[in-house]
């Protein structure tokens, strides 16, 4: 598998698939990429005109998404790679990015984004206590365990997760440090939801008995789009991919 992103524009570092980060422009990662992408979508649309701080950016692709919207959005990460990179890559008047510890960061705003991190955290009590006095509102993802990990697991084999979240364990997690949270959970959907069908009538015998493992996925994974995912406050959350919590100061 190829992992080094493709194609980047001159001058800028491609950075290494290292599964602490998601990234574009690596076809095999696409699906992880998209469902990353839903969600900064989706916040995008609740923080038009406001002065947000996207915590842990990472590559900086949702740190530039939402400053399509925002009135300012300043793109924090502690790794050096990730920032050179973002800081190069994405340019704008109201984009900014700094290399810095989220557990450091401490600049009031409007908003903050912190999506698909909060599990890497060592101390997340104390990390949502200072989301809740720096922002009104803030918008925290994580991984549902019981769609990522093996049944019964305390939690999936990624290295770079400390802890991972059932729905109750994240509300009790959340809760304590806000006012009000509203919990979503992403699902599939469109194409997602079609392969999720195929699979439960038997797709996965019939690919690997015609050989057509690697020809398909080669040309599905690259195909999926943001919109092949949906957030929904009314599906069930024990089956939703990621948690998407609003969490109100």
């Amino acid at each position: 598998m190829e992992a080094i992103q493709q194609n980047q524009p001159p001058g800028v570092p491609p950075l290494e698939l290292t599964g602490e980060r998601t990234l574009p422009d690596v076809p095999a990662e696409n699906y992880w990429y998209r469902r990353h992408l839903a969600v900064y979508e989706w916040v995008a649309a609740w923080v038009a005109g406001l002065r947000v701080a996207d915590l842990a950016c990472g590559e900086g692709y949702g740190s530039a998404l939402l400053a399509r919207s925002a009135a300012s959005v300043v793109g924090v990460d502690a790794n050096p790679q990730a920032y050179e990179h973002a800081r190069l890559r994405y340019r704008a008047p109201n984009l900014r990015f700094e290399r810095g510890l989220v557990e450091s960061f401490d600049e009031r705003c409007d908003a903050i984004v912190f999506l698909q991190t909060i599990e890497h955290v060592q101390d997340p009590a104390a990390l949502l206590a200072r989301f809740a006095r720096l922002a009104p509102v803030s918008y925290v993802s994580t991984p549902n365990r019981l769609t990522l990990a093996p049944p019964g697991a305390e939690r999936s084999d990624n290295p770079w997760h400390l802890r991972e979240y059932n729905a109750r364990e994240y509300g009790e997690l959340l809760r304590p440090h806000f006012r009000r949270v509203e919990l979503y959970g992403l699902h599939h959907a469109r194409k997602l939801r079609a392969h999720d069908l195929a699979l439960r009538l038997g797709w996965d015998r019939v690919h690997g008995a015609l050989r057509l493992t690697r020809p398909f996925y080669d040309r599905f994974v690259p195909a999926i789009a943001a919109s092949d995912f949906r957030l929904s406050a009314r599906a069930s959350l024990d089956r939703a991919l990621d948690f998407v919590a609003v969490c109100h100061a």
